[in-house]
C-alpha cells in the first residue's frame, strides 16, 4: 500500500540519501537505522509530506500521495520527536482536540486510549505537570485513539520506562495483527510479535 521509488532526499546543500526504494504491506513494520545525521528523521517527514523529496515518488495505493493531498493524510498518523501536546490542556483535552480533528470524538474511546497508557488517573491535570514520559505516551496514546492505517513514528520509545515501553510494544503488536502499518526509527531494542519487520539501513 505505501510504495517508496528512488527517493532521495537533501538537507541544505548536501545529499542524505538517493535512489530509496522499498514497499511496505498491511501488517508489515520498516524499521529505518543508521546513525545520527544521515536522514532518518527526513525520511519520516518526507514520507508524511511535511519535507519535499529532491527526487523519486512516493505512492499509496498505486497514487502519487503529493497528488492524494488530505486523501492521504487522513490515512496516517505521525508522532515526531515533540509530542504535540498543548501543555494548558488536560490529556483527555488533548486527545479530544486530536479525534475531533480526524472526525473521532467518542469519549468512550478517548477513556480507553488513556486506560490504555495508563493515563486515566491524570485525565483531568493539566498536560503541564505531565513527567517527560507521562508526555510521550499521552503523544503515542493518539494512535490507539485515530485507529489511522498507517503510523509513522520517530523515535516513539523515547523517554519511557521499561513498562510504558512494554506497552508500546503490545500497541504495535495488536495494530499489525490487525493489518496496520508502521515506519519507525528507534534507537531503543523492541520486540514485535510478527514476522514481516523489514529494515531500510541509511548510511553517513
Amino acid at each position: 500500500m505505501l510504495e517508496v521509488v528512488n527517493l532521495a532526499c537533501v538537507r541544505g546543500d548536501r545529499p542524505l540519501f538517493s535512489d530509496l526504494s522499498f514497499a511496505l504491506k498491511p501488517g508489515e513494520l520498516l524499521h529505518v537505522v543508521g546513525a545520527n545525521g544521515t536522514g532518518k528523521t527526513t525520511l519520516l517527514r518526507t514520507l508524511c509530506g511535511l519535507t519535499r523529496q529532491a527526487a523519486g515518488e512516493i505512492r499509496w495505493r498505486g497514487a502519487e500521495t503529493r497528488a492524494l493531498g488530505d486523501e492521504f493524510r487522513n490515512e496516517l498518523a505521525y508522532v515526531g520527536h515533540l509530542n504535540g501536546i498543548q501543555g494548558e490542556l488536560t490529556p483527555a483535552e488533548n486527545l479530544r482536540a486530536a479525534a475531533g480533528l480526524a472526525g473521532a470524538a467518542d469519549p468512550e474511546r478517548i477513556d480507553a486510549a488513556l486506560e490504555t497508557v495508563r493515563l486515566s488517573p491524570y485525565r483531568g491535570f493539566p498536560a503541564k505537570i505531565l513527567s517527560q514520559g507521562q508526555k510521550r505516551r499521552l503523544a503515542l496514546a493518539r494512535l490507539v485513539l485515530l485507529r489511522k492505517p498507517l503510523w509513522i513514528l520517530d523515535e516513539p520509545f523515547s523517554a519511557l520506562d521499561v513498562a510504558s515501553v512494554t506497552l508500546m510494544t503490545q500497541a504495535l503488536t495488536g495494530h499489525l495483527a490487525d493489518g496496520g502499518m508502521v515506519v519507525l526509527t528507534s534507537h531503543q531494542d523492541f520486540e514485535v510479535e510478527i514476522k514481516n519487520v523489514t529494515y531500510v539501513r541509511l548510511d553517513a
